[in-house]
């Protein structure tokens, strides 16, 4: 894994190794809050109306869990939407897959006041799933505007079955009035990330070992080799 790779940071005993950042990728259908859902994550405030047209990528630190970690978080546009997700094809496609391969995890929104932003929910986590050529990807999924019931379209328990059906966390949060539930989904989505980050490290360790065995068994083969002649 290239985060692995990339962001390993080792004491000079190797003893300590810890993941210093992640890059995640926040994608959902127009006008359902994925702007303002970024925005109230690093500054705390909330504003209700954006409006521009090309992907932002914002930068922040955060402490999660007693760590400090370098965030870089995508805020895609919503052009990959203007079709059905299956028929996106040329600049809109290239730029949707760039976006995939670049995260470590993904954070998926919907409005519950807005059913095709619902069921674009299993399409992207194909997508993801398709990119990244693996299953397993760390991917929460946030339901926005619970606090609009009079406009609600999209049931809580719908939410928590696809959630399920996908194998994502899952989210049911008002941007608009919590700042702590966006804290809380996000810090979920990187503690997922940390976790792959350290099942990828395990796996590097393991075939570390069996490199430095087969090494040492080939070695010594050849004195004993050696030896008999």
């Amino acid at each position: 894994m290239l985060l692995a790779l990339i962001y390993l940071k080792m004491t000079d005993s190797g003893a300590a190794r810890k993941m210093t950042r992640a890059k995640l990728v926040v994608l959902g259908r127009d006008n359902c809050g994925k702007t303002a859902l970024c925005v109230r994550f690093i500054t705390k405030r909330f504003i209700g109306e954006y409006d521009h047209k090309k992907e932002v990528t914002y930068g922040c630190r955060k402490v999660v869990d007693k760590e400090a970690i370098d965030l870089e978080i995508l805020d895609t546009v919503n052009k990959f939407f203007s079709y059905p997700l299956w028929e996106c094809v040329g600049p809109a496609a290239n730029s949707l897959e760039s976006s995939i391969k670049w995260g470590d995890g993904f954070l998926i929104m919907y409005s519950v006041t807005d059913r095709s932003s619902f069921e674009s929910v299993s399409r992207l986590k194909r997508l993801i799933d398709h990119g990244k050529q693996t299953l397993g990807i760390p991917t929460v999924i946030v339901a926005n505007k619970c606090d609009i019931e009079n406009g609600r379209v999209v049931r809580t328990e719908e939410g928590q079955a696809l959630a399920a059906d996908l194998r994502c966390s899952f989210f049911e949060l008002s941007v608009a009035e919590s700042a702590v539930a966006v804290e809380t989904a996000v810090w979920q989505l990187i503690r997922e990330v940390r976790v792959e980050f350290n099942k990828h490290l395990l796996a590097m360790d393991k075939r570390s070992r069996m490199l430095q065995m087969r090494h040492a068994l080939k070695n010594k083969l050849t004195r004993s080799k050696t030896m008999q002649w």
